[in-house]
């Protein structure tokens, strides 16, 4: 069934940053939910083996395979634009490696499994309410098209847990929870700055040549420039990842340089939130007082972190290379807004390239922010609406966000500019427009609305509402009449328009 799961690497190199660490048995298993697609196509496992004991002792952490031998990784960060000196996994161990049929390495990791070297003056354990919201969300984003990582199975356990969640002194019991979540590496930007401040150069050089060999295999391991091309190449997928974040409203809530991916994967899902009425200084997270991250502010916190990584590169690097790596960093901007404006055209089914297209995408948010409009509803609802309907000016009710912009009074104005730019479409008709453009703007994003009610019953053992998340945010495209009867693509309920999201888990 399991494959033997090995360790990363030589412990005898690597052991300067890898502690490896044996977790307590939780309490006794109150629930647990898997996801049929990562424990199938990525795990080589009949979905039925989800039901034995041995799983649920597996993914719990009562249980370790044989030839396992669990770890927690070392790394540091920059957290909220300050050095935070040694960080570390406190409440996460990588279990193994494991190679699937297709050849593809993941590394599987339990989230929530107890004390680590690093967990400091923290238990270890995650709650119910964060580990539904990352369960839910990374398959959420891989179901939109955005790299992430997965997650395998959620286990509720019976274990008291103490949380202060909003940092105010009500310090009230929650229930524990752990996730199997699978990526194909957990390092980042922290693990490389972590050798460098310490001047831990040795290891530096051989966790990177490990990082290029195993992850970049378009990297030669032996050219003399494999660094500067390494760091390139990490520069322009972190601009990608943050354009598409911006495509759908995502914030990720906490851009800590110990929580950037060196893949450019999205990971340590915590505090995010998926826009609901488009604001560029939305904060998903309540702890963020300065709101650094707030959504608008991503990109620049991208150029900040990879300024961090050069930083990290550095001592590697000589005087001509770190000039090139300099000129790469200067070039982020551009990477950036070039994917951001592609993926804005085709969300508003643009084809080609015209004169005014950048005004036009800006028009439109202008008009969303001074009207409140829903973010993700807006897109699909235009993805959704007849040119004859628009040209009418006569919004149906239906197109209830539309119907926010509508009463601006520049919305005429944009339609006309945004017709007449359809019209230059080659070869497109109507239908092939609404088609395309309900390819690429969902109808249903996880809303922390939604997370919230999954949430409150799944604190009661009713894990319908998890499910019934599960089954739609895997096909966010397509309308699903359960979705509809939920209120999924309808306004935020008043009851949740308060709700606050913090760094707390």
């Amino acid at each position: 069934m399991w494959n033997v799961l090995a360790s990363l690497g030589d412990p005898g190199i690597l052991d300067w940053y890898l502690m490896w660490v044996r977790r307590p048995l939780l309490g006794p298993i109150a629930g647990s939910t898997p996801l049929m697609e990562v424990l199938e196509d990525i795990l080589d496992l009949d979905f039925r083996v989800s039901e034995t004991d041995d799983f649920i002792r597996l993914v719990s952490g009562e249980r370790i395979v044989f030839g396992s031998i669990p770890l927690a990784h070392r790394y540091g960060g920059h957290q909220f634009g300050m050095w935070a000196g040694q960080l570390g996994d406190g409440r996460a161990h990588l279990i193994g490696i494991y190679m699937n049929r297709q050849g593809e390495k993941w590394e599987l990791q339990l989230k929530g499994s107890g004390k680590t070297p690093y967990s400091r003056s923290g238990d270890g354990r995650a709650v119910l309410r964060s580990s539904v919201r990352e369960f839910l969300c990374s398959e959420a984003m891989h179901s939109l098209g955005i790299p992430t990582s997965r997650a395998a199975s959620l286990v509720v356990s019976d274990d008291e847990v103490w949380r202060d969640q909003f940092y105010n002194g009500n310090v009230v019991k929650e229930r524990g929870a752990i996730v199997l979540r699978v990526a194909k590496s957990w390092f980042r930007i922290g693990s490389l700055e972590i050798l460098a401040h310490y001047g831990e150069l040795d290891l530096l050089r051989t966790l990177l040549d490990f990082i290029i060999q195993e992850h970049f295999p378009s990297v030669k391991a032996t050219e003399p420039n494999r660094y500067v091309e390494f760091f390139s190449m990490v520069v322009s997928k972190t601009a990608q990842l943050i354009a598409l974040w911006m495509s759908v409203g995502f914030a990720h809530g906490v851009c800590n340089t110990d929580n950037f991916s060196l893949l450019s994967i999205t990971i340590d899902y915590g505090p995010f939130g998926f826009m609901e009425a488009y604001n560029p200084d939305f904060v998903p997270n309540t702890s963020d007082d300065e709101r650094r991250y707030k959504i608008g502010n991503q990109a620049n916190i991208g150029m900040f972190n990879l300024n961090k990584l050069l930083q990290a590169l550095n001592p590697l690097l000589d005087p001509r290379q770190k000039k090139l790596a300099a000129q790469i960093l200067e070039g982020y901007p551009v990477l950036y807004y070039t994917r951001f404006r592609d993926l804005f055209k085709a969300k508003l089914g643009l084809l080609g390239e015209r004169k005014g297209d950048d005004d036009l995408i800006a028009f439109l948010l202008h008009l969303m922010e001074k009207t409140e409009a829903d973010f993700t509803m807006t897109f699909r609802q235009l993805s959704e609406i007849t040119q004859s309907q628009l040209e009418e000016l006569n919004i149906p009710q239906q197109f209830w966000a539309l119907k926010m912009i509508s009463e601006h009074q520049l919305f005429p104005a944009w339609v006309s500019q945004y017709l007449l730019r359809l019209k230059s479409n080659m070869n497109d008709s109507d239908s092939e427009r609404r088609k395309r453009m309900a390819t690429v703007n969902p109808r249903y994003v996880l809303k922390n609305w939604m997370a919230e009610s999954a949430v409150r019953k799944a604190e009661r053992n009713d894990f319908s509402e998890v499910r019934l998340l599960q089954h739609v945010l895997q096909h966010p495209f397509q309308k699903h009449s359960a979705a509809e009867k939920a209120g999924y693509a309808s306004p935020t309920p008043s009851w949740a328009e308060d709700l606050r999201v913090s760094c707390s888990s």
